[in-house]
């Protein structure tokens, strides 16, 4: 009976060690919960912590007390005008015209250019920078606080080297442009093969290939540099043009090293349309009668530059009735060329003056008896006036000898590198060696 008593004893016990510890348990589990519930309760209720980002830095300028104002500049707008509004005087403004003379004339600032403003952040809203783009290589800054400094900037240029090939599909412009070049790369490629190729026939299904240098700014392309080399497979026959320098600037040559060009340029005009042929009877559109016209019309663009085709010394530069403005050029004792039409000489283009090779003389235009604007380009040799585009130039010097195992080695990199290049593939394409950077160069 007292066995009986003591195990009841020990298990009425046990039963309550058991339910104390499930109170406790079920107590502190409670309890946790309550606590995470406030927890994430009050982190709810605070706001999220916002990491402030730090001020741009504009044109080398921290602005984390400014504030930043961009703009175009707008027709007849003058720098009076655009700083009026940020608490800056005309007093203030000519004298810093006066500063800012030898540097970046603020005569010089141009509609539809940007412009930057950094102003003050208070209710004044005063300018303490005035920043003016004229290109995408320059910038001014014009300080306009107490010290009135101008300062101009060029930004680093990168020169990437790149491919472009393609096919022709109708003229060589809309072809070279379709696969990616530039007008002025399409003038620059034209210039060279001018001397092996008549540019107005070739033939749908001619092809073409380029290697050259590209100048890019901030990403934005501003133009190309050099054309290094190219080819041209005109009727199935290639013709290569390797840019080499022998101490005087890059000139072209093919494979056995003889120069492309002439010692005269074969056309006054970069690539353009002939509207009218040397003929010894053409009906002249003005005169309303047949006559021989003994020279080659241009037809271009009111204010079209327009370069001597040779080296020589200018022995005419005036205006008639029938040619207008015009200039004539003696090259040597065989060669005579002139330019008629003009709306105007270059600046210091007169007669005795000496002229180079590809010289700016004057400018398209309609003058004397023409119906629009364009050149009429007239070449004598040996005093007899002849047909430019079929008078046969005397050549231009070939690769030296004493640089021929150079220019050997790099035709031979040159020919496997373009035989490299597929034409259905190529786009513009960043070539593997890479690029260069040209620091503060315009």
């Amino acid at each position: 009976m007292f066995k009986r008593s003591k195990g009841l004893a020990i298990l009425i016990a046990l039963s309550l060690l058991i339910c104390i510890t499930a109170a406790q348990t079920i107590d502190f589990n409670t309890n946790r919960l309550t606590n995470l519930k406030n927890e994430v309760e009050s982190n709810s209720a605070k706001p999220a912590a916002v990491e402030k980002q730090p001020a741009p830095i504009v044109y080398g300028i921290p602005t984390d007390t400014l504030e930043i104002v961009e703009g175009l500049v707008e027709r007849g707008e003058n720098l009076s005008e655009i700083l009026a509004q940020y608490n800056i005087t005309p007093v203030q403004v000519h004298q810093l015209a006066k500063k800012a003379k030898k540097v970046y004339n603020v005569r010089r600032i141009a509609a539809n250019r940007n412009y930057t403003i950094l102003h003050s952040q208070d209710s004044a809203r005063t300018a303490q920078y005035f920043i003016y783009e004229p290109n995408l290589v320059e910038y001014v800054i014009y300080d306009l606080r107490d010290s009135l400094t101008v300062t101009l900037v060029k930004r680093e240029v990168e020169v990437i080297e790149r491919t472009l090939a393609g096919e022709i599909k109708s003229s060589l412009f809309e072809s070279l442009v379709a696969a990616g070049g530039s007008p002025q790369l399409v003038n620059k490629f034209a210039d060279i093969y001018a001397w092996r190729l008549n540019l107005n026939r070739i033939q749908p299904g001619d092809k073409f290939k380029l290697i050259y240098d590209e100048k890019v700014v901030n990403g934005q392309s501003i133009g190309f540099g050099d054309l290094k080399s190219a080819v041209f497979e005109h009727e199935g026959k290639p013709i290569y043009a390797i840019g080499f320098n022998q101490g005087n600037g890059v000139d072209y040559f093919d494979e056995k090293g003889q120069s492309l060009k002439t010692a005269f340029l074969k056309e006054p005009l970069e690539y353009t349309r002939i509207s009218s042929r040397f003929s010894k009877r053409r009906f002249h559109p003005v005169q309303k009668r047949y006559k021989a016209h003994l020279g080659t019309d241009f037809a271009a663009p009111r204010g079209t530059p327009i370069r001597t085709v040779g080296d020589g010394v200018v022995v005419e530069a005036r205006y008639t009735r029938g040619n207008g403005y015009f200039v004539k050029v003696k090259h040597n004792k065989t060669y005579t060329t002139q330019y008629l039409h003009m709306s105007k000489f270059a600046r210091g283009v007169r007669k005795g003056v000496h002229v180079k090779q590809g010289q700016t003389i004057g400018y398209v235009g309609s003058t004397g008896l023409a119906t629009g604007p364009h050149l009429c380009y007239r070449f004598w040799k040996n005093g007899r006036q002849v047909d430019a585009l079929r008078v046969k130039l005397p050549s231009a010097d070939p690769v030296n000898r004493k640089n021929m195992s150079e220019f050997t080695a790099l035709k031979e990199q040159t020919i496997k590198r373009m035989e490299a290049i597929d034409i259905k593939a190529v786009k513009p394409e960043l070539l593997a060696t890479g690029s260069t950077r040209e620091p503060n160069d315009a």
